[in-house]
């Protein structure tokens, strides 16, 4: 196996004319570098450097292997300084994989104002509404609406937000249904359901003391967020959706909460990666502005 300390205690005798000047430049004992090289021909089988207490001379195959041994030298610096540049400012390409509801109602606009502050950093995205096996796909990153608590994974999982929940009707669908007063109610009234990899058909609601699994049969389940949210406002059925996606038409009172003392479980929004050791410095600067960015969106910490 090649020893690049060896290639590099000889490179600087080469370049220094002798075995004292090297150790010298090297901060090591004379004794360690003519050992070193002594290995070194021990182990090609050939004599680099001939040597006495008063003759020093570079054979002619010694010279041939210092040429080569300069070369990748260069090499092994060029990728140093690959990597210390892209340590410095964020570049190449970053493959994202994220929940569609999460990238079009709140990724999208964070992601364009990462690519705006880097611009040598290059993003691949795919929204999705199933479970994405990040490593075997192919994936720097995945961004995902999650509930708590998270699953077991050997993937690092870097929460980003809390996502809170709300459990919504359009004005025109609860004119027409006696209003629950309690939660077990809620099975009465038409639901719509969100198609996701929690519990489908039932709801979680607490009231800070006691939780309480509402089962409710929806007359729609899709996975399609436009399709979910036009059935909430078309008074098709409630559900329960990020307080994120309905915030302004509650704000405008096309649709209001149903029983707001009972909260349904909140979600968190998840960064995953393969490893923290090994990072790419793009990766990682991404997580941190998105830390920071959801924080200021949503006013979090």
């Amino acid at each position: 196996m090649i020893d690049l300390n060896e290639l590099f205690v000889y490179l600087k005798v080469v370049e220094q004319g002798g075995f004292a000047a090297a150790a010298r430049q090297l901060g090591m004992p004379k004794s360690t570098v003519s050992r070193k090289v002594g290995s070194l021909e021990e182990r090609l089988g050939f004599r680099l450097i001939q040597r006495s207490t008063r003759y020093f001379q570079v054979t002619e195959i010694g010279q041939d292997y210092y040429r080569h041994c300069q070369a990748m030298m260069a090499e092994v610096e060029a990728a140093e300084s690959v990597v210390q540049r892209n340590r410095a400012e964020p570049c190449g390409t970053i493959r994202i994989s994220c929940t569609t509801l999460l990238l079009n109602f709140a990724l999208a606009p964070m992601l364009a104002s990462f690519m705006s502050q880097h611009p040598r950093v290059e993003l691949y995205v795919k929204s999705f509404n199933r479970k994405v096996d990040v490593i075997s796909e192919g994936f720097d990153l995945s961004l995902s609406l999650a509930f708590l608590p998270l699953e077991n994974s050997d993937l690092v999982m870097k929460p980003l937000a809390r996502c809170p929940q709300v459990l919504v009707g359009s004005p025109q669908l609860l004119a027409r249904h006696v209003l629950p007063q309690f939660p077990l109610q809620l099975g009465e009234l038409p639901s719509v359901e969100w198609e996701r990899t929690r519990a489908s058909n039932t709801w979680q609601l607490s009231d800070g003391e006691q939780v309480v699994e509402v089962r409710h049969r929806p007359r729609l389940i899709s996975d399609d967020i436009a399709t979910f949210k036009q059935a909430l406002l078309d008074g098709v059925g409630v559900g329960c959706v990020p307080h994120f996606l309905v915030a302004s038409e509650l704000q405008q009172g096309q649709l209001v909460q149903v029983l707001p003392a009972w909260a349904p479980a909140e979600g968190v929004v998840v960064a995953m990666f393969a490893s923290r050791r090994g990072l790419l410095p793009s990766v990682r600067a991404l997580i941190d502005y998105l830390d920071e960015a959801f924080r200021q969106a949503w006013g979090q910490r």
